[in-house]
Order: C-alpha cells, then sequence, then structure tokens
C-alpha cells in the first residue's frame, strides 16, 4: 500500500508540474463547475426565508465542485484513442496510477485558482462554517472525490467501445448537477424525486458533503448518507475494476 501511496504521489507532481503552463485553460475548467452552483444559488436565494444557510451551502457545492471535478474523458479517453493506454500497461504498476496521479494535479489546480471565486462569493453571501461541521464533511469529501473519480473513469472507458464517449460522460455529468444538488439542495426536492435522489450516488458525489459542511443534517440523516456513500463507493469500484477488465480485453484483442 505504501508503494502505491508514493506512485501516486509521484505521478500527481509530475502532473502538477505538467499541468502548470495551461493556467488559462484550467480557468475555463473552473467556470465550468462553478456555473451551476452560483445558478443555483442566484435562484434559492429569492425563495423567502432562504438566508444564510443556502449560501453557504452553495458556497460548499463549488468547493466540492472543484474537489472532486473529474475529466477522465479528456485525459485516460484520449490516451485509448490515440494508443498511449498501451505504454501504460508495460510499466510496473497498476493502470488506475496514472489516471488517478492527473485527477489530483487538476483537483489541486482548479481549487487554488478557484479560491478568488470562493472568497468573493463567500463575502457575498455571508456564508460561514462551524469548525465541527467542517470536520464531519471532510469524509464525504473524500467519499465524493473517490466517487466521481471512479464513475466519471468507468464512463470514460466507454472509450474501448466507442468514439461517442464524451456524450457518455455529458450525460452522467447532467445526471449530478440535476440530482446531486446543484440545481436544487436535497432538502427542496419534491418526494419521491427527494428519496430516489438520496439513493443514487450523485447526492454523495456533490450535495452530501455541502449539506454537512452548511449543518443542514441531522445525525440520523448524516449517518444514512455516509452508509449510501460507502455503499456507492464499493460498487463504483467494482464496476471501474470490470469495466477496465472488459475494456483492456477488448483493446488487446482488436490489437493484437
Amino acid at each position: 500500500m505504501s508503494r502505491i501511496v508514493r506512485l501516486v504521489r509521484l505521478e500527481m507532481w509530475r502532473q502538477v508540474i505538467g499541468w502548470s503552463g495551461a493556467w488559462w485553460f484550467l480557468l475555463t475548467l473552473v467556470i465550468g463547475q462553478a456555473v451551476a452552483p452560483l445558478l443555483g444559488l442566484v435562484v434559492w436565494l429569492q425563495v423567502p426565508g432562504a438566508g444564510d444557510r443556502v449560501g453557504s451551502y452553495y458556497l460548499a457545492v463549488i468547493c466540492v465542485a472543484l474537489m472532486t471535478a473529474s475529466f477522465e474523458n479528456h485525459t485516460f479517453a484520449q490516451s485509448i484513442y490515440n494508443g498511449s493506454v498501451a505504454a501504460a500497461l508495460l510499466r510496473p504498476q497498476p493502470p488506475v496510477i496514472g489516471p488517478l496521479g492527473e485527477n489530483l494535479a487538476v483537483r489541486l489546480w482548479m481549487f487554488l485558482l478557484g479560491v478568488p471565486l470562493i472568497v468573493l462569493v463567500g463575502l457575498s453571501v455571508g456564508g460561514s462554517f462551524s469548525p465541527l461541521a467542517i470536520m464531519v464533511a471532510l469524509p464525504a469529501l473524500a467519499l465524493a472525490a473517490s466517487l466521481r473519480f471512479l464513475f466519471v473513469w468507468t464512463l470514460a472507458m466507454a472509450a474501448f467501445w466507442t468514439e461517442r464517449v464524451h456524450a457518455v460522460v455529458a450525460f452522467g455529468g447532467v445526471l449530478i448537477v440535476l440530482l446531486g444538488g446543484s440545481a436544487a439542495p436535497n432538502a427542496m426536492l419534491p418526494d419521491p424525486l427527494r428519496v430516489i435522489a438520496q439513493l443514487l450516488p450523485f447526492r454523495s458525489m456533490l450535495g452530501f458533503p455541502a449539506e454537512l459542511a452548511a449543518g443542514t443534517l441531522t445525525p440520523a440523516e448524516t449517518a444514512a448518507g455516509y452508509a449510501i456513500a460507502l455503499l456507492w463507493t464499493a460498487a463504483l469500484g467494482g464496476c471501474a475494476v470490470g469495466a477496465w477488465r472488459l475494456g483492456i480485453r477488448r483493446y488487446t484483442t482488436v490489437g493484437a
């Protein structure tokens, strides 16, 4: 395990250096991730009695979105299309190291470049977070980052079968926006859509950590949210492994 951690850290810092010259492109990614939460913030602030809690929630959503964003349809999928994934197969390390290291590097740059936006929104809405709420939300943020990576990476592996991988991942992104808590907080959704959204993985990728940070959940709701996030992490991990095995078998067969 320590070897895996070292390999991920080395790959991450290699990618951090590699992405350092593309700050202008990273800014467009930051804007792209922030647009939906900002629109949701503007809409829900008009609701009577919304107050600071909605502002704090959407400020947390922006932070979570920047720290969990995944773009494997642009990075990993391209390695399949151009054949460079074959070189990764020859390295004496798990194939997930490369995509994961690049994923963490892009997230780090996006969060750093997004700090001015976060500060500006925070000052505008007057959002505030208690230290205890942040501590409770941190494990959920780690699960959200893992879930979103596994989800997007699994969808990106559609590149083994189709050239329309961007459409596949874009559809997944729409589900995250609509059901993950960006378009509307989970508590604001009508039944039974609210219950369905709670059971699906998308809220765990975005809204759940934000709700914890904003302090809008009861202890029972927190425990249930963590249980759902853990179950979906295991399920998507299995899906990612299965998709990789099927995809690489097809890739090597075609290339043989």
